[in-house]
């Protein structure tokens, strides 16, 4: 997925997939203006049709596989 850095908001858990309902760590801002939203299946999934139709991504799908820090100190 191609990512785009913008000023937009980081998106949170009440972002939500705009095709299934989970939640959203792609934000598509469109040539015409709009948005949508996908979690990481969806987007990889539409990832070509996205790319012809985005102005930006906002791809946030690493924090998926990231290890908060405080989450190996706890068993300390």
């Amino acid at each position: 997925m191609t990512t785009v850095l913008t000023p937009a908001s980081p998106l949170t858990a009440a972002d939500r997939c705009d095709r299934c309902g989970a939640q959203a760590y792609l934000r598509v801002v469109l040539l015409s203006g709009g948005e949508l939203l996908f979690c990481a299946h969806h987007g990889r999934k539409f990832e070509p049709e996205l790319k012809k139709i985005a102005a930006e991504i906002q791809d946030e799908t690493e924090r998926l596989t990231t290890v908060p820090a405080s989450a190996g100190e706890e068993g300390r």
